[in-house]
């Protein structure tokens, strides 16, 4: 049974050439002749030989090693960014190392840490928030940052995401246009993003004639119980539309409206936050935010890519664009 200890040097021994010409072999380098190279890659496959990327990475300074943290792998949102961060990491092989937080700040912490002691390139941060804790640790890192779904309120560390005030300006101008009382719910809102919808939200209202009431201002914390939990609180304060920033505590208030009788969206409408799978499984189905959800972990990692090698980089805070898309819980 062969060890799984098995060294560049075992190789060389199997394969009658030098260590150098294994490096050689592993690395690409086209500066070995044919017969040479079959003769490394046989003993390769034969010992089963895998080379070690920690110590690959103290001789270049590189492990070719990115480090995604996620506040829930179970997330529609942060999956369908996961997957455009994963393409672009791979058409640059690099190898991700994926890390949940579950939205704790101790446990981000310690994940950021545990990536930081493994030497890895780069780390794409995505969040529903940034604790004040944890961007002080992304600031302080040597290791280059980007931040996707989640702002630094300071624009310090670079970071993708789209417009969130106007988006939710363009969602709250559409509601009033039917409905005099039209609520907010958003995940914290302590949250940079949430405070930018927060503003597009009032400056909706008072373009329409309405005061801002901070009674109409929810927060969801991102779950489908959570939407469900909320249906009677907005029912008592006579809401009958709601912009809801995350697609799950929305689905969860239609399905609260449903179960109570109230009709989506004769009597209330509603609107998602960012066009995940879940607003095309609801009926009726959600009108959403549209967010380019694979586009922002792809460009994200993109722009990542550019800071780990040193490239130029005209801008680091990018603004994609967004678009509502319109379905059946808005009239």
């Amino acid at each position: 049974m062969v060890e799984s200890t098995t060294t560049i040097y075992d190789v060389a021994r199997v394969a009658g050439v030098s260590m150098a010409t294994v490096s050689r072999v592993v690395n690409g380098n086209a500066n070995v002749k044919e017969k040479t190279r079959q003769k490394v890659l046989n003993a390769i496959a034969e010992l089963d030989y895998r080379p070690n990327a920690i110590a690959r990475g103290l001789a270049s300074k590189r492990t070719t090693t990115v480090g995604m943290v996620l506040p829930t792998i179970t997330s529609a949102y942060f999956s369908a960014i996961a997957r455009g961060v994963d393409d672009v990491a791979s058409m640059y092989n690099y190898n991700i190392v994926l890390a949940n937080s579950d939205n704790d700040e101790e446990k981000e912490g310690k994940v950021i840490e545990s990536f930081l002691s493994k030497q890895v390139d780069g780390i794409v941060f995505m969040g529903s928030s940034l604790q004040e804790s944890v961007r002080n640790q992304l600031k302080s890192a040597r290791t280059p940052v980007v931040l996707v779904g989640a702002i630094d309120g300071d624009k310090e560390l670079p970071s993708v995401n789209i417009d969130y005030h106007l988006a939710a300006y363009q969602a709250t101008e559409k509601l009033v246009k039917t409905n005099k009382k039209v609520a907010y719910i958003l995940g914290s809102l302590g949250d940079a993003e949430n405070i930018e919808r927060m503003v597009g939200y009032q400056e909706a209202l008072e373009e329409a004639g309405f005061a801002f009431d901070e009674d109409l201002v929810f927060e969801g914390n991102y779950s489908f119980e959570n939407g469900k939990t909320l249906t009677e609180k907005l029912l008592e304060k006579g809401v009958t539309a709601a912009v809801v920033s995350t697609d799950a505590v929305a689905v969860g208030l239609l399905n609260g409206l449903l179960e109570k009788g109230v009709k989506v969206p004769d009597e209330f409408e509603i609107i998602a936050g960012s066009n995940s799978p879940f607003t095309e499984y609801t009926y009726p189905a959600l009108t959403s935010v549209n967010q380019p959800l694979y586009d922002l972990g792809a460009v994200a990692m993109r722009l990542l890519t550019k800071l780990m090698l040193k490239e130029d980089v005209e801008e680091t805070q990018l603004i994609l664009e967004h678009e509502i898309f319109e379905r059946h819980s808005t009239k």
